[in-house]
């Protein structure tokens, strides 16, 4: 079992301007299907897991903020737009997002809501034709393709 507070687990955006650590094991992880998440997320759904905030800390900058609603804001990375984290205003919690996390797979969903907004063509991802990056493009494009992306670790 994980130890958070001698290993606690690390996050942040694609270009690593905005940084934070967790020390303890988030609750409640869960995809949302909810409109304003899909659109928070720019994909079918956004995934995260909630932290007490006194186990939550930003090491690296803070995110700018969007209040999506009279209840809800929403943390994203001012310089690259990575989605962070969603937050009810006023509460002691704070969600991440999963993928932001350095380790991603660390933390797996174990619910989901906002069903009704679910978009119906998710059913179909695991049929269709898979290939990897390499796969899928050409060498010499490949060699053109330089990671701006900040690495996945402090």
């Amino acid at each position: 079992m994980r130890d958070y507070h001698k290993d606690p687990l690390t996050g942040g955006c694609q270009c690593g301007r905005v940084r934070y650590r967790i020390t303890t094991a988030p609750i409640k992880p869960h995809v949302c299907h909810c409109r304003m998440c899909q659109k928070a997320a720019g994909g079918p759904f956004l995934a995260l897991a909630e932290i007490e905030l006194k186990d939550f800390a930003w090491t690296r900058e803070q995110p700018a903020w969007f209040r999506s609603s009279e209840a809800v804001e929403r943390g994203f990375c001012p310089a690259c737009g990575t989605p962070l984290h969603f937050r009810y205003i006023g509460s002691d919690r704070i969600d991440i997002t999963l993928p932001s996390l350095d380790e991603p797979n660390a933390v797996a969903p174990e619910e989901e809501f906002g069903w009704e907004s679910r978009l119906a063509w998710l059913d179909r991802l695991g049929t269709l034709p898979r290939s990897t990056t390499e796969d899928s493009t050409p060498p010499e494009a490949l060699e053109t393709y330089a990671s701006r992306q900040h690495p996945d670790h402090e």
